[in-house]
């Protein structure tokens, strides 16, 4: 009997003989690149619904935070108005921030605005987030009309809104 060698680089093949099996079967190759394609194609498509799912939360949550900072800002500049409009000095005084309640006392806010115009109508802008400000235009019994800017503070024990401070 004669024994071929294989020419040199290439695999030996499996030894003579009946029932011999080859040492593990050769991997599939038909269909490989469809399977990792769609494999692909399929991450591919989570990772964007992923993504574009918490993109677009957090595009919704900062829309409806910055609506109810404006809402919360409008009741307490409201509140404000509202109450030296009415000559209610006591309410309007408690509505600022302890700051402006160091810079002024109760009477001296009281005896400033009862020698002020008064009020006959005032409207509320939006709130701006950058420096907690809001514009508000004012008209007095005179007929004369100003912008206010009203500035806001958070109180930190409750998180309301507090007016801090008025600018022409």
């Amino acid at each position: 009997m004669t024994t071929v060698t294989p020419p040199p680089g290439s695999a030996p093949g499996p030894p003579p003989g009946p029932g011999v099996v080859p040492p593990f079967p050769a991997p599939p190759v038909e269909g490989r690149g469809l399977r990792v394609g769609l494999g692909l194609g399929i991450g591919a498509a989570v990772l964007v619904l992923v993504c574009g799912g918490g993109l677009a939360a957090s595009i919704g949550l900062v829309s409806v935070m910055g609506r109810a900072f404006n809402e919360q800002a409008h009741v307490v500049v409201g509140h404000f108005f509202d109450a030296v409009k009415a000559k209610r000095f006591d309410q309007a005084y408690n509505a600022q921030c302890q700051a402006e309640k160091d810079r002024e006392t109760q009477a001296e806010f009281t005896d400033r605005l009862a020698d002020s115009t008064p009020i006959t109508n005032y409207r509320v802008g939006d709130l701006n987030l950058t420096n907690l400000s809001i514009p508000v235009d004012i008209t007095y019994s005179t007929g004369d009309q100003q912008q206010l800017n009203v500035h806001l503070r958070q109180d930190r024990e409750t998180g309301a809104f507090q007016v801090c401070g008025i600018e022409e």
